[in-house]
Parts: structure tokens; C-alpha cells; sequence
């Protein structure tokens, strides 16, 4: 099994020097399982507390990685004065109006101005630094308006869109991701980790490569009939609709349109495309040699959870929660990143073990 899949490490904490985190918009802990991974100079991250909506999400988060406090309500609901105080807010707000598969309606749309609620935190909180994370269809679609909202509650700010098949995931996901200084700190430097697969991409191949029997959240999808015989007319890298189907297995959209990612196969020597957590019957990601989808356990593979890690609710909530989340080995190389930056900068963490 490649290094990326295996569980966080038993870190020795005597000595160590954490940074307080909080988080908003947890979901099932792709950034936490990050962070909590992110070690420099015998420095890391402890998280105080975390939050999101979905119960299913917050169960997942608080049985698999270490939070202190994981609080299931909505956003609007929190009371930051009562919050704990912390050195970093770490955020990842919906991308659903931002993203190519969703209305796209931005900041107007109903999940588009839940930044404001991370713009809150910062103000009223007023952590060291922040990290924020969104779907690369924030660059044209409400960008700027947040990018000023951060920068007006007192950060500095350093933008990257990052390609995370080029850090050793096994999937095709571009996201954008802000890292935010206090201005009072100075933090000029930050640097944008430097690329490690670029040239030699980790394979969804190799990702889904042995699978021990009996692993958590592995349970295979029932395809129809109709599903395998159109499956196995679509060869890898192939969807539904570049694909040459018999008459009787085109599929008929609404207005003439086509999804590339309806019933597309995997490429087995490439990384996968994006794996996500919306969308109905032909969007699970389909294996290149056996006509199915995926299970949630190879989604996750994907995703780079370790197999250990197990995610609660039913199929569709752990497909959503899985989906949504950002790779845990892409938000450690950010993470490892900013330790590096603070450590740099003279920026002592506030609690000490």
C-alpha cells in the first residue's frame, strides 16, 4: 500500500508546540485529518473545536480524528464570543454555487454568501492566520468580493490554484486555496509548496490497488442490467456521450445537454477525474474494467483517506461526505506549509505540550 494511504502517525507530542485551530464547514475532516498530519521543527496543529450541518459529517469527523469539540449546527447559529479563542480558522464554505456541476449562481446563489460567516469569525475571533479552501470556479464567480472581504478583516493574502494530481493524489482536483496573515504579523513570505508528481502522477490504479477484504464502507452499487450493457460498450476515458452506443443506451438530456463525467470510465494509468459528492445516477465514477461504480471505499482511495478511516451514515451521505471534502494529503502540504511560514516568521503557537 503507497505511503499516501496509510493512517495518520503515532506523532511523540513531549516537547511539541501546537497552534489552535478552528474550523468551520468541517464536513467529514479531509482538512483536519490534514492538519493534524502537518508536522515541522516539532511544531503542528491541535483543533479546539469544528462545525458544520451534517450530522452524519460530524459524526465521521469527531470518530476518526482528534477534535476537542465538534459542535453540529448550522453556521448562522454560532456564537463566536463563546467560542474558543484560537491561532487559526480553517474553512472550506460550500462550493455549490461555484462549481461546474452546480447552478453556478455565486455569491447570489443559496450556499454562495455563507463566506460572510468565515469573514465573521475573523473579525470577532482574530486568529494568527486562516486557511480557506473553494473550487477553482471561484475565480470567475465571486472571487474578487471575497478576496476584499478577507483583506478588509485585517489579513494579508496569498492565493494559489492548486492542481493536487501534482502532489500525490490520485485525482484530477483543482482548488483554489487562500491563506490568510493577520497584517499585524508582518507575514510577507509565504511560499506555494512546490509540485512533487507533476511528472509522475499516482495512478487510480494503483489507488485502488488491494483492498483488504472486510474494509469499512466498501459495500459495491447494484447496476442494472441496462447500466452494465452500457458500460460495457464505453472503453476507458469514454462517457456516455462520446462513447458509440446502440440507439436503445443513448441517454436523452434535457435541452440538448451532456455532462462529460455521466457514466465516464476511469483511465487506469492516469489519476481519476474529480471526485464528487452531488449528482444522480451515471456520476458515481465507474471502474475501467469491471462494468460498476465505484464504492465509497475506492471514492475514498481516491480522495487519499486511509482505509481506517471510516465514515458514517448511509451510502449516499458517505458518497456526499467523501465527495465534498478536500484530499487529507492535499491539505497537509498546505498546512506543512504554513507551519513553515509561522516557525519562519517568529509566530509562537499559544499552547505548548
Amino acid at each position: 500500500m503507497t505511503q499516501m494511504m496509510q493512517r495518520e502517525l503515532d506523532f511523540p507530542k513531549v516537547g511539541m508546540q501546537f497552534y489552535r485551530l478552528g474550523e468551520l464547514f468541517s464536513g467529514a475532516g479531509g482538512m483536519a485529518l490534514g492538519a493534524h498530519r502537518a508536522r515541522v521543527d516539532g511544531y503542528g496543529f491541535q483543533h479546539i473545536w469544528a462545525n458544520d450541518m451534517d450530522k452524519d459529517a460530524c459524526t465521521t469527523l469527531s470518530r476518526n480524528v482528534s477534535v476537542h469539540d465538534v459542535i453540529h449546527k448550522k453556521v448562522e447559529e454560532l456564537d463566536f464570543e463563546q467560542l474558543p479563542k484560537i491561532d487559526g480558522l480553517v474553512f472550506g464554505f460550500p462550493c455549490n454555487d461555484f462549481s461546474a456541476v452546480g447552478d453556478r449562481d455565486g455569491i447570489a446563489g443559496k450556499y454562495g454568501g455563507l463566506y460572510r460567516w468565515c469573514v465573521k469569525g475573523l473579525r470577532s475571533l482574530q486568529p494568527l492566520f486562516f486557511v480557506a479552501e473553494n473550487v477553482n470556479g471561484l475565480s470567475s464567480n465571486g472571487l474578487p468580493i471575497i478576496l476584499s472581504a478577507f483583506e478588509n478583516a485585517g489579513y494579508d493574502l496569498h492565493k494559489h490554484t492548486y492542481r493536487f494530481e501534482e502532489y500525490g493524489v490520485p485525482q484530477a482536483r483543482h482548488r483554489i486555496i487562500i491563506v490568510g496573515f493577520r497584517k499585524d504579523l508582518g507575514v510577507k513570505n509565504f511560499a506555494t509548496p512546490l509540485p512533487t508528481t507533476a511528472d509522475d502522477p499516482v495512478t487510480c490504479e494503483q489507488a485502488l490497488a488491494d483492498i483488504p477484504a472486510g474494509t469499512a464502507n466498501n459495500e459495491r452499487t447494484n447496476q442494472s442490467p441496462r447500466v452494465v450493457e452500457r458500460l460495457n460498450h464505453i472503453k476507458p476515458g469514454e462517457n456516455a456521450f462520446t462513447a458509440e452506443l446502440p440507439e436503445r443506451l443513448k441517454l436523452r438530456m434535457k435541452s440538448g445537454a451532456k455532462i462529460s463525467q455521466i457514466y465516464k470510465r476511469l483511465i487506469p494509468n492516469r489519476p481519476s477525474y474529480t471526485v464528487t459528492g452531488s449528482g444522480g445516477g451515471g456520476t458515481h465514477i465507474y471502474h475501467w474494467d469491471e462494468p460498476r461504480a465505484l464504492t465509497n471505499r475506492e471514492r475514498a482511495r481516491l480522495q487519499t483517506f486511509p482505509d481506517d478511516f471510516v465514515f458514517y451514515g448511509g451510502k449516499e451521505s458517505v458518497r456526499k461526505q467523501i465527495g465534498m471534502a478536500l484530499p487529507p494529503l492535499g491539505a497537509e502540504v498546505v498546512f506543512c506549509a504554513v507551519l513553515k511560514t509561522l516557525i519562519e516568521n517568529g509566530v509562537t503557537a499559544s499552547v505548548h505540550k
